[in-house]
């Protein structure tokens, strides 16, 4: 049986108004994290490029709704329900839906029929603490599959098939099936969000150049205004209003 991890609060906002994450890691490795919110007089926040799919739940008015988003490949402006809870599960990278294909949910997302129909079956949704168990009877019943070369590849691991008998273009076929994204891709988001954090948090911009591995200061500045769609003084002094990544813990 999984565990629930620790969680930490993120706090993102602008002025008097804004939005407040709660986010935890998970021992599941199905789930990279889980997290909650709730705005408070905010209608719009930025949205960070991720290479992760995931299920959000919402209540809004007595009602509750269910939706599937996808991997985002560039940084953007999503609309904020006012008022709304939500509770979002975030799902490990190389995981997928089976009954939705990976590619047709990057850069979009997809709402459930109510209130949390998936795969045919009706599911009840969960709370924070609920997310384990919910995944663990996806899984059962097949309605979430994986492609364990995936996570090999990104953790540099040896495959769990001969290395002869993979092939370079098969590895990323394989990849992209199940992800969505390129392998490029993927570690070019991840870098632009752990720099992001790393500004946020002070580190000079020099610094963070050579941490992500960055030719020069203009390419860590195009990075990130494509994935989290702010500036590096931005990220140093908390402007540009409500942003959905973890700048604080």
């Amino acid at each position: 049986m999984t565990g629930v991890a620790p969680k930490r609060v993120i706090i993102c906002i602008l002025g008097s108004v804004g939005l407040t994450f709660t986010t935890r890691d998970s021992d599941s490795p199905w789930i990279d994290t889980v997290w909650t919110c709730r705005s408070s007089r905010v209608d719009t926040m930025t949205s960070v490029a991720t290479p992760h799919w995931g299920l959000v739940f919402w209540q809004q008015d007595g009602r509750s709704f269910a939706g599937v988003t996808g991997p985002e490949t560039r940084a953007g402006t999503a609309p904020v329900p006012e008022g709304a809870d939500f509770t979002g599960i975030e799902f490990a990278v190389g995981t997928s839906l089976r009954s939705v294909p990976i590619e047709s949910l990057v850069d979009r997302g997809l709402e459930l029929p109510g209130p949390f129909v998936l795969d045919g079956s009706r599911w009840e949704i969960p709370g924070p603490d609920d997310a384990e168990a919910l995944v663990s009877r996806l899984v059962r019943a097949g309605a979430v599959v994986r492609d364990p070369l995936v996570s090999s590849v990104l953790d540099g691991s040896s495959l769990d098939v001969p290395a002869r008998t993979v092939s370079a273009r098969t590895v990323e076929r394989r990849f992209r099936a199940a992800t969505g994204l390129t392998q490029g891709a993927v570690r070019q988001i991840a870098r632009a969000r752990e720099s992001a954090t790393l500004l946020a948090g002070g580190m000079p911009v020099a610094d963070v150049v050579v941490s992500g591995s960055y030719v020069d200061e203009p390419h860590l500045a195009r990075a990130l205004r494509r994935f989290v769609g702010r500036t590096a003084g931005e990220l140093r002094t908390g402007g540009g209003g409500a942003i959905a990544l973890q700048l604080t813990s």
